[in-house]
């Protein structure tokens, strides 16, 4: 048998990491992620060159649902069980995940970046990981998630077509903030986004998650542009197929949930039933 010093980070990951994660009670195909890109790497330009830096990439990213909860980095034997903590702070800080590990193999280095006492820094042995339920109390604690049914609006999952396609790491940032503020009764939230950085896309998995919970009957999603509408609808918004329509002519048919409309359009019939809590209002700025 190989000493474990002469092992690689992979065959490190490969034979106690990951079997210990298992053990704790983390599905491989649903609950974690390895060797996690999230960004495409810097630009560097110099003269008429450029080239990409290099991208990030965790070792292991552990989800509950539709939340990130933890980070793991991951090195050999010949580091210590701490010496990867630095890192995967920095990456949890970029991922807005609350708990961050890391390992050589023989236990596990945990920072608790929701705690505010001398519980910060634990040293784990390696069949002391702590299990899915465990870190998900702790989330909610941090979060003060303290109801079921804040819980089950929280949990409720992203749209996925099966194609792969998910929301990139800022984007998911700002649905899990939004789903978050308004499962604690928030109704009025800003959304600052740059052009290109999935503003629709973004909008459509919050009135996702939200319509897919019971939490908001009806959505109404305000451009300024015809264009805009047409591309909303055929574009990420087509996945509420029979359930959304254009508003047209000042008319508004009920028997829809989700409604695209131009702002201009809506400023001679803004009727009482509009002002209701009935509409979930989407403003891409």
């Amino acid at each position: 048998m190989t000493p474990k010093q002469q092992l690689s980070e992979r065959d490190i990951r490969t034979k106690y990491i990951t079997p210990a994660i298992k053990a704790a009670g983390w599905e491989i195909e649903s609950q974690i992620l390895e060797e996690v890109s999230f960004t495409d790497g810097k630009i560097y330009v110099k003269g008429k060159l450029t080239a990409r830096g290099k991208r990030k990439r965790a070792d292991y990213i552990l989800y509950y649902k539709s939340i990130a909860v933890a980070i793991i980095e991951a090195k050999d034997n010949n580091h210590s069980a701490r010496s990867g903590i630095q890192q995967a702070l920095d990456y949890a800080k970029t991922l807005d995940i609350p708990y961050a590990f890391s390992s050589n193999g023989d236990g596990f280095f945990f920072h608790d970046r929701t705690a505010n006492d001398t519980n910060i820094e634990t040293e784990l042995s390696l069949n002391a990981f702590p299990s899915p339920e465990c870190l998900l109390e702790k989330y909610k604690k941090f979060k003060n998630i303290v109801t079921p049914e804040e819980d089950r609006i929280v949990q409720q999952e992203y749209f996925s077509d099966g194609s792969g396609r998910k929301p990139r790491y800022y984007q998911q940032i700002a649905v899990n903030r939004t789903v978050e503020a308004i499962a604690k009764g928030q109704n009025r939230i800003l959304l600052v986004m740059a052009t290109g950085t999935g503003k629709t896309y973004t909008a459509f998995q919050i009135i996702y998650r939200l319509w897919k919970a019971g939490v908001k009957k009806r959505i109404l999603f305000l451009a300024d542009r015809n264009a805009l509408i047409d591309q909303t609808r055929q574009g990420d918004f087509k996945h509420f197929r029979d359930k959304m329509t254009v508003i047209k002519n000042r008319q508004i048919d009920k028997s829809y949930e989700v409604y695209l409309a131009l702002y201009q359009g809506l400023v001679e019939m803004m009727k009482p039933q509009m002002h209701t809590n009935n509409f979930q209002k989407i403003f891409l700025i």
